[in-house]
């Protein structure tokens, strides 16, 4: 049996270029690049689905090692797979912006704790609603729904030198308004409540002068703030679902795929 060095260099194309494209999805999409999971977990999670993925694809292009495509399949590849994680990660920042929102609005805003989902330092409000979201997330099998768009887009979006256009990446880039749209719907209900609130303590404070507002304001705003968070906190299930749809309708749009 004879092996050449094109066969070698096929063979290896065959799992290269798979293999950086699901890397980069891996590595920035949510629970699959969560800060708490190790590198070495998220690389065998890359590997495995690669070893997986392989057989369902179209046949890649026979590409010579060092070339100039080469390098430019390799920038498509990682781009595309970027691209698929960051767009889902937009949605848990607009979770994380409605929680900070409210948790300025009942003067929580001071308080602070490390999210294992990003790695930095957001509001305790929102923390306990990206918990939440992520489980909306996976009870919706969004991450099996992801490496399913993920699939497809080597159909849609075959291996090549070139693929995704300038007009997919401002698309995603516009879609970033909708991460402060569905922030301002996630947090909309507790800021009118605590507005009536606030309304109500600058009626009594003109009313009695006398009254330290400040003494009994801020333990009722944060009282009242977590009542309002608990009537409203079933609504958030929903708007999540709606934002996932969105951005997994919009993922599968890339590169002028259906």
């Amino acid at each position: 049996m004879i092996i050449s060095g094109a066969d070698i260099v096929a063979w290896l194309g065959t799992l290269l270029w798979p293999l950086f494209r699901i890397a980069a999805m891996v590595m920035t999409a949510p629970v699959f690049g969560a800060q708490t999971v190790p590198v070495r977990v998220r690389l065998v999670l890359a590997l495995a689905l690669t070893v997986l993925t392989v057989p369902l694809l179209p046949p890649v292009p026979a590409v010579e090692m060092f070339s100039s495509d080469m390098f430019l399949i390799v920038i498509q590849q990682l781009l595309i797979g970027l691209m698929m994680g960051f767009a889902v990660q937009l949605v848990f920042s607009a979770v994380i912006t409605g929680g900070q929102v409210i948790a300025m609005q009942m003067a929580l805003g001071f308080s602070l704790m490390v999210d294992p989902q990003n790695g930095n330092q957001v509001p305790v409000v929102s923390q306990l609603y990206v918990i939440m979201v992520i489980l909306v997330y996976l009870a919706m099998n969004g991450h099996l729904i992801l490496i399913d768009i993920m699939v497809q887009s080597f159909h849609s979006i075959p291996i090549a030198p070139s693929g995704i256009l300038p007009d997919d990446i401002w698309e995603l880039a516009s879609w970033g308004t909708q991460m402060f749209a569905g922030a301002v719907g996630i947090a909309l209900p507790a800021i009118a409540s605590l507005l009536v609130v606030n309304l109500a303590f600058g009626v009594m404070t003109r009313a009695a002068p006398q009254l330290n507002i400040f003494a009994i304001g801020f333990p009722l705003t944060m009282m009242l703030g977590f009542g309002v968070i608990f009537v409203t906190l079933p609504s958030v299930a929903p708007q999540s679902l709606s934002l996932f749809d969105q951005i997994h309708e919009l993922i599968r749009n890339l590169g002028g795929g259906g």
